[in-house]
């Protein structure tokens, strides 16, 4: 082993004015020496405690620039025997040929404010079925202000400090336990945190999509999605879902006519449908996406709220081929005003993202990565998951008792087994824009789906939420939307009967 004694900095320079952050300067440096031959082949790195003390930087940002390296097959490390380099790789590092960023042009302007109007627009009169966000008063407050309380004894400086890029190693290390424990393989290294799932999508717009793509998504889908990649200038087309999800079998024809760069999915109570994809629709989809070199974005924020009916297995987790990459977030089980998620996937991917990552927020909030850690760790997570289980099943039971009389008016609708969603369709004699005009009037606000449509055809379908209501004021709302729908019936009658011409709706 050579001695490092003369030279523990490695002849490293930081400077901290720069926007790069420290450890990405410590392992930049590493590698250009390593490329340049100066850093031998079985030369054994400096201990993480050592450089830290050397540069003046806390061990976490050595840490975090060691296991930079290693995901880049420079280094090699163990417990107890040090971090060496390795030899030098014969060809350049390349990542997974489904996982390439894309060239060209991405990211066109976006016009449509929906997400900013409904986040607006709550007021204390109006009964809301429209927003996906949990129950105010189920978020473990109390908890959270008890943690925030015992942080800046237990994690000191580091707690007001930057953190990596990719999140702080501590919360990554939590997560890929988290994640295990679902059955979802992870490592620490395969993890970038994010502000929440909708930074998540729109890196991976930003990395892997250019204008002119195709990415095929589900019909519906999820609105923010939607924006993400209609801001990224792509071409949609959407694959249509029913009970048991994405159907599999029209997939099949579609990706012998089209290359599609990307497939987004979410096989795990859909949003807006609430639908989830059947196991045997699960494995024909990854033994597709294999064949087609097809890589899969999927998206799993609602897979620990579930109410009834087996688990089943993710996508990552039927992914031998490093096809998928996965987001998540703690905003539909914790609480979404930390906006902490992730990104879980192939290193090398998770490698660009960061990289992009650095010129968006450099990383997300320290203290808010810290909470959740303790939250993983401590086992808080669990045990508050399993609390708002059976109150949201109830909710969703108390929505569709209230809904039951409606069938009379020929509205039908979902049974979720999971997640935050009924999923209605209406009549054909009761259009969308008249009964969104008759509910404003009643005080009763929903989701249109044409919001969560790539193609347009969902203009007879509403979206429900029921988690962030009591029952007594889901079956208020249920009672205005009902008014509503005998209002907008009645609007069709005498239009007919004055000989009004009614447009479909494209």
């Amino acid at each position: 082993m050579a001695d490092l004694s003369h030279n523990p900095t490695l002849g490293l320079r930081l400077d901290r004015g720069m926007e790069v952050p420290l450890f990405r300067q410590i392992s930049q440096g590493i590698r250009r020496g390593i490329l340049a031959g100066e850093l031998k082949a079985g030369l054994h790195l400096p201990p993480e405690r050592l450089l830290a003390t050397a540069l003046g930087v806390n061990r976490s940002t050595v840490l975090s620039a060691y296991r930079e390296l290693k995901d880049d097959g420079l280094v090699e490390g163990h417990v107890g025997r040090g971090t060496w380099v390795l030899p030098r790789p014969s060809a350049p590092l390349q990542p997974p040929s489904a996982w390439q960023p894309s060239p060209g042009p991405r990211l066109s302007a976006i016009s449509d404010p929906l997400i900013r109007d409904l986040l607006d627009s709550e007021t204390p009169d109006t009964v809301s079925f429209a927003l996906g966000v949990p129950a105010p008063e189920l978020v473990p407050v109390q908890t959270l202000a008890e943690i925030l309380a015992r942080l800046p004894a237990e994690v000191g400086n580091e707690l007001a400090l930057h953190s990596p890029t990719e999140g702080v190693p501590e919360l990554r290390e939590a997560l890929a336990s988290y994640l295990v424990d679902r059955g979802i393989p992870a490592l620490p290294r395969e993890i970038l945190i994010t502000a929440g799932s909708q930074q998540g999508l729109d890196l991976v717009a930003r990395v892997f999509l250019a204008a002119e793509d195709t990415v095929l998504v589900e019909e519906p889908t999820y609105l923010g999605a939607l924006q993400v990649f209609r801001r990224a200038g792509v071409r949609l087309v959407g694959v249509p879902v029913d009970e048991e999800g994405l159907r599999v079998e029209l997939l099949e024809p579609l990706l012998a006519r089209v290359r599609p760069r990307l497939l987004y999915t979410q096989p795990t109570f859909q949003n807006p449908t609430g639908a989830q994809m059947s196991l045997p629709r699960r494995k024909r989809l990854m033994e597709l996406a294999q064949r087609h070199q097809l890589p899969i974005l999927e998206e799993d924020v609602y897979g620990d709220i579930r109410y009834e009916g087996p688990t089943l297995p993710s996508l990552r987790a039927l992914d031998p081929a490093e096809q998928v990459l996965q987001v998540g977030s703690f905003s539909k089980t914790l609480c979404p005003g930390l906006r902490i998620g992730w990104l879980n996937g192939p290193a090398s991917a998770i490698r660009q993202l960061a990289v992009a990552r650095q010129t968006v927020d450099l990383h997300t909030a320290t203290m808010n990565q810290w909470v959740v850690q303790r939250f993983l760790s401590e086992g808080l997570l669990a045990r508050h998951v399993e609390k708002i289980r059976p109150e949201y099943a109830a909710r969703r039971n108390a929505l569709l008792e209230a809904l039951a009389p409606l069938a009379r008016l020929g509205l039908s609708w979902t049974r979720p087994q999971g997640g935050y969603y009924v999923w209605c369709r209406l009549p054909d004699d009761i259009s969308l824009p008249r009964l969104a005009a008759e509910a404003a009037r009643e005080g009763v606000a929903f989701l249109p789906g044409t919001v969560c449509s790539a193609d347009g055809s969902t203009t007879r379908h509403l979206r429900l939420n029921f988690t962030a209501l009591p029952p007594e004021r889901l079956r208020e709302g249920v009672a205005r939307l009902s008014r509503a729908l005998r209002a907008a019936r009645s609007h069709h009658r005498e239009a007919d009967i004055q000989g009004e011409t009614h447009q479909p709706l494209i």
